[in-house]
């Protein structure tokens, strides 16, 4: 399916993207970087550093620790993460109600049509 992507640049650096999101959602989902990296095909390293990133691109940070007890530590979405991830979705949504028709005339330019926007 053709869809519009949004990154929202800081400079050249992405703040926050398709692949960023879909990291928070999945702490928020799993309570766990690894685990959420695990889920996304994603090195435990790499997803370390993309919060990373996104902790220091925003006024506070997006992830927390969580302090563990028999079972160990985890990882929350902070309020600002939460609210983050949140506007994100809500402009995807907007990108893709803005330009649905002229990307259902676009995909005729294409070899496979793309899906209509659900």
């Amino acid at each position: 399916m053709a869809r519009p992507r949004i990154r929202l640049l800081i400079g050249d650096s992405i703040a926050l993207g398709p692949g960023k999101s879909r990291l928070l959602e999945a702490i928020g989902d799993t309570g766990s970087i690894a685990a959420a990296a695990r889920t996304m095909g994603m090195s435990y390293g790499r997803a370390w550093q993309l919060v990373q990133t996104m902790n220091g691109d925003f006024r506070s940070p997006l992830v927390e620790r969580v302090a563990g007890g028999r079972g160990g530590g985890g990882a929350a979405l902070t309020a600002l993460g939460r609210e983050a991830l949140e506007r994100y979705r809500a402009m995807e949504a907007q990108a893709d109600a803005a330009v649905a028709d002229a990307l259902e005339e676009f995909t005729f330019l294409l070899k496979v049509p793309a899906q209509p926007i659900e």
